[in-house]
């Protein structure tokens, strides 16, 4: 299973091709998102960046994974982090956070910004070009 990062889905609704045939290769079914990454695209929305008809679209097509069973795993992250004096956003941190719940691979092109979490699965599909 995958969860889909901000990054490929702005991709997406900018009409790569390769995110498209990637997603039908691995099932749509198998791609999800994360309650984080659709607030963060209809921040878009309301700057005037992005068409809303796009966003309730992918709303809609794909299962929204919800943040509360990544709480702690957020947390403990986030504190991890701190502590060795890095930073990472807190809207990564809990998308990372989600995908090491579910267990899910992280489809994202910011691999070199996440791949300070120990654990995370990564895969970038734009770079697969």
């Amino acid at each position: 299973m995958y969860l889909i990062d901000t990054d490929i889905l702005i991709a997406l609704i900018r009409g790569k091709v390769a995110i498209q045939e990637r997603m039908i290769q691995v099932g749509l079914a198998n791609c999800v998102l994360s309650e984080i990454s659709l607030a963060e695209l209809y921040v878009g929305v309301y700057k005037g960046t992005r068409r809303e008809s796009l966003v309730t679209f992918l709303e809609e097509k794909f299962k929204a994974l919800p943040m509360t069973p990544a709480l702690k795993v957020y947390a403990q992250i986030r504190a991890r982090l701190e502590l060795r004096g890095e930073r990472l956003e807190d809207t990564d941190t809990f998308i990372a956070a989600t995908a090491l719940v579910n267990d899910y691979t992280l489809v994202t092109h910011n691999t070199r910004h996440f791949s300070r979490i120990p654990g995370l699965k990564l895969e970038d599909w734009l770079d697969e070009q």
